[in-house]
């Protein structure tokens, strides 16, 4: 018998890769906010961290690998379309050319540094996670959701930022890893309670509370569900 789909697996899902859509195309932008420089994605990422650790913690390691193979789908897919447009011509009358080019002509690297990145950063978030949980017998899901940030965002930061940013002073990627790292982890811990709480009312709900007893964490087993 085929296993039935659940609609809060897909929300969750959905929001997950519009959240990695997202953060790509706001990476381009530079913000300075309490006195730190800092990509514009941080605004948007760590939502994902959130619901990385959300589908881990009710569905399992083997359902968050395949949600982030396909969010990254999705994502090479808007940033190939992106990139198309800039190769076909303007419309002589459109004046926004120049800027929608520099936008989606940076989009690709950030991309292959948003796919390298996420891939460790999120594996490693979600293996952590799993493991945690198992090691700990589903316990102290707050202290889980933090270590595996911490690992995850680390891995991530340290591989995304560059590649995105390839070409500014190593004293301002440095800066700019170290504080990114700093703003995401802090952001989840404030939002903790309400992932605590989300989580274990889409746990009551659903019925469904997987302990990842004897699979494999190998990246690249998508059909292994």
């Amino acid at each position: 018998m085929k296993e039935k789909l659940s609609p809060l697996f897909l929300l969750a899902s959905v929001g997950f890769t519009v959240c990695l859509i997202a953060s790509n195309l706001f990476a381009a932008k530079i913000i300075h906010i309490f006195g730190l420089d800092l990509p514009g994605a941080v605004l948007i990422f760590p939502l994902s961290y959130i619901l990385n650790d959300c589908i881990c913690e009710v569905w399992g390691f083997k359902k968050m690998r395949l949600v982030i193979w396909l969010a990254f789908a999705m994502n090479f897919f808007v940033v190939f379309s992106g990139q198309l447009l800039v190769w076909l011509p303007a419309a002589v009358f459109w004046n926004g050319a120049e800027h929608f080019n520099y936008m989606f002509s940076l989009a690709p690297r950030i991309a292959v540094g948003s796919l390298l990145a996420f891939l460790a950063g999120s594996g490693l978030n979600a293996f952590v996670m799993s493991r945690m949980k198992v090691l700990d017998k589903g316990r102290r899901f707050g202290l889980r959701a933090i270590v595996s940030s911490l690992v995850g965002e680390g891995a991530d930061s340290l591989v995304f930022i560059p590649i995105a940013f390839w070409g500014l002073p190593a004293e301002a990627l440095l800066t700019m890893m170290l504080s990114q790292v700093s703003f995401k982890v802090v952001y989840e811990i404030i939002v903790l309670p309400l992932t605590a709480a989300v989580v274990r009312k889409v746990k009551a709900y659903e019925g469904v509370d997987v302990f990842d007893k004897n699979i494999s964490y190998n990246p690249f087993r998508i059909t292994d569900l």
